[in-house]
């Protein structure tokens, strides 16, 4: 069984077997502290009313409570090739070699909840960065005992000229207000997605595809169990968090976001996550 959760100015959305039904008494926190929350939303259920009209993107809200983001480097090749090449000037291209093949994956802190949007709002690209690019993902939803018990959609917005110039500089180059997106729902389910899953980034500039490409989940190096069993090594989430999986799609060289360009980045069967592009006032 499977079930989309959205969260909404007046509460929450529940879709299960494409019936949607409203409900203001889910706490977001409590959601990640259940050791079943597939079950806890089952209950929830009985306890909220049908919705009769679609609930409109404006309503939507990013689907976080207090949860911290976190998110893995270099799980796919195609990564692990862009980040050599764009550290090499700096001396640091085999760090990404070495990692793709270590035991130990990359995983760093990536937003606290203020500085991550949701469906329809604007990503932020850095004023002080000349190449940024968006990075969809895969994400984790992880309990505060270490279980997945869903998944999401995440954009890992990304200064790759900041990190390029020294990887030691690679908090400045992903952590910063409208850095990440996360959306439209979480969608819980009984099983892992199968490795044939995929995941699709189109990016619009001026109504139109500026670029696009595409990825399968068995294109990882690294389950996402992997990921998250390392994630929980001496550290504790007493409200849960969220785990972004890293990238296989990477825009070329030559490719930088614009402030307006649209990005919408698609998983089955969670759904399309679609934001536009600022850049933050003077």
């Amino acid at each position: 069984m499977t079930v989309k959760l959205y969260r909404t100015v007046r509460g929450a959305l529940l879709e299960i077997d494409g019936q949607c039904r409203e409900s203001a008494g889910v706490d977001w926190d409590e959601l990640f502290r259940r050791d079943d929350p597939l079950a806890w939303l089952q209950e929830e259920q009985k306890r909220s009313r049908p919705v009769v009209e679609p609930c409109p993107l404006s309503n939507l809200l990013p689907p976080i409570g207090t949860q911290e983001v976190w998110a893995a480097g270099v799980t796919y090749y195609r990564s692990r090739s862009a980040r050599m090449e764009e550290a090499a000037a700096a001396g640091g291209g085999d760090f990404y070699d070495r990692v793709y093949t270590a035991p130990r994956p990359e995983l760093f802190f990536k937003a606290s909840p203020h500085r991550v949007v949701g469906p329809g709002q604007p990503v932020q690209i850095r004023r002080d960065s000349r190449w940024n690019v968006p990075e969809p993902e895969l994400t984790l939803c992880i309990s505060s005992t270490g279980r997945i018990f869903g998944y999401t959609i995440g954009n890992d917005m990304s200064s790759r000229e900041i990190e390029g110039e020294n990887p030691l500089y690679l908090p400045q180059a992903k952590v910063y207000d409208g850095c990440c997106a996360l959306g439209p729902c979480i969608l819980l389910s009984d099983g892992a997605l199968p490795g044939t899953t995929e995941i699709l980034i189109e990016i619009r500039r001026a109504g139109a595809v500026a670029f696009c490409g595409t990825t399968q989940l068995e294109q990882m190096k690294r389950t996402p169990q992997e990921l998250a069993d390392y994630l929980l090594r001496q550290n504790s989430f007493p409200a849960g968090c969220f785990l972004l999986t890293g990238t296989g799609i990477v825009p070329p060289a030559d490719f930088t976001l614009q402030p307006g360009d649209v990005i919408r980045i698609a998983i089955e069967p969670i759904g399309m996550l679609e934001n536009p592009v600022a850049i933050p006032p003077n």
